[in-house]
């Protein structure tokens, strides 16, 4: 049997699982990689590799971080002063959606939901609202703030890079141009329609085991630890935000914070441990196997190939750019928006060269398709990240997702052949 054939039938086997539910999440996602790496379509090194990725330790870092910032207490009184301009749940969703939007376009949309989960977790102690209610926004709106800007999410700037090889190139914030009016429209829809989808999970259904489900009184909690936790976090995400000028990598600020907090003494060693969510490692490490089979067998780009083949040597230039954006927007939920970006951006160059099409045009409506990583825990880090704290399931995601996917995919529609048209005349 052929590396795709079975990369394929792994990836069948983790979204019927994924969906299913079963067995836990993170166990299915290491079955997958553990079969992959038995059926030799993945060396054990890189079955397994996503246990030194980035992303798994920046989410370490910051678990670590988050968990100061919340069991100092200081997390709770930052929450108290947002909620008093924020009294109802919509008011708050809202309020989220527009703070985490703009700052994850020009942050790592991955780098503001790491910094800005323990704040929503002291929001959630202070003014009653559910946890769920409130990190599903949250992320949402990572994703779609990460196309405001150039560097708002990987999948950019390698659409960036594979331009400037043929001498093109989109501007910092030509990305905006789409990004915007889908951030605010599906802030909009998510206030008027989209809570209504959110799960309301009660916090005792979280792992009673995380330093985060705990509910505690930090009146006993030295002033100094409390204003030396939010010191490290409003540092770490300065570092985060000038990464390529100090020249940082994103969690090494993180585990510098992380050690910064646990060597003075703010968080305990056994404390910093039990912060770290093995669910969301195994999880995450487990999909980047499967995401790394899609693209070394060659099954990805087979699945790609085919469906853009089908549309015949002259399809409708409308019709292409659903086709494009669809085609992104499903594969980004079960890759990471990255990987998906990074297989489909040869692809659709190829397809602009084929058809003569604008490559500006083709490769714009990728990424805006790739960002759609909103109805799956693992389309994207920060989706991963909430799953355990939110007490989330596979279906919370699709239920909330799946509609602003469709309406992220309408407002491409309309925008996308105005701004970006496939044949400029």
């Amino acid at each position: 049997m052929s590396p795709q054939i079975i990369t394929l039938i792994f990836l069948v086997f983790a979204v019927v699982m994924f969906a299913w539910e079963k067995i836990p999440l993170s166990i299915t996602a290491m079955i997958v990689a553990i079969g992959l790496s038995l059926t030799n379509v993945l060396t054990p090194a890189e079955a397994f590799s996503g246990f030194v990725n980035s992303n798994v330790l920046l989410f370490m870092g910051m678990f670590i971080v988050g968990a100061a910032f919340f069991d100092t207490g200081m997390a709770q009184r930052v929450g108290g002063i947002v909620t008093k301009f924020a009294k109802t749940e919509r008011q708050l969703i809202v309020a989220v959606m527009l703070i985490t939007g703009f700052m994850s376009g020009v942050l790592s949309n991955t780098g503001t939901a790491a910094v800005l989960i323990p704040v929503l977790i002291g929001i959630s102690a202070k003014s009653g609202f559910a946890r769920s209610k409130l990190m599903i926004p949250l992320v949402l709106a990572a994703a779609m703030g990460g196309n405001l800007s150039l560097i708002g999410a990987p999948g950019n700037m390698i659409a960036q890079s594979a331009l400037q090889e043929i001498g093109m190139s989109f501007g910092f914030f030509e990305y905006a141009k789409v990004g915007l009016p889908i951030l605010l429209v599906g802030i909009g829809y998510m206030a008027f329609f989209g809570y209504k989808l959110l799960p309301n999970h009660s916090d005792q259904e979280l792992d009673q085991d995380s330093v985060f489900a705990k509910h505690e009184d930090y009146s006993d909690v030295p002033k100094w630890k409390q204003y030396f936790s939010l010191i490290v976090l409003v540092l770490t995400v300065v570092a985060m935000i000038f990464e390529s000028k100090i020249g940082i990598k994103l969690y090494i600020s993180a585990w510098i914070g992380a050690l910064v907090l646990v060597v003075s003494g703010v968080l305990t060693e056994k404390k910093a441990m039990k912060s770290i969510d093995m669910h969301t490692i195994l999880l995450f490490s487990g999909s980047l196997a499967l995401a790394k089979a899609l693209e070394k067998s060659g099954a990805g780009e087979l699945l790609a190939g085919k469906i853009i083949a089908a549309l015949g040597s002259h399809p409708s230039p409308f019709i292409l750019l659903f086709v494009v954006l669809l085609l992104s927007a499903v594969m980004t939920n079960f890759m990471s928006n990255t990987a998906t970006t990074a297989l489909l951006v040869p692809i659709s160059l190829s397809i602009a060269n084929a058809l003569g099409a604008d490559p500006r045009a083709v490769l714009m409506a990728t990424v805006i398709g790739g960002s759609m990583a909103y109805a799956t825990p693992i389309g994207m880090p920060a989706n991963t990240m909430v799953y355990g704290i939110g007490g989330y399931t596979f279906r919370d995601y699709l239920k909330a997702g799946a509609p602003l996917i469709v309406v992220s995919l309408i407002v491409s529609m309309i925008l996308l052949p105005i701004l970006f048209p496939f044949y400029p005349n």
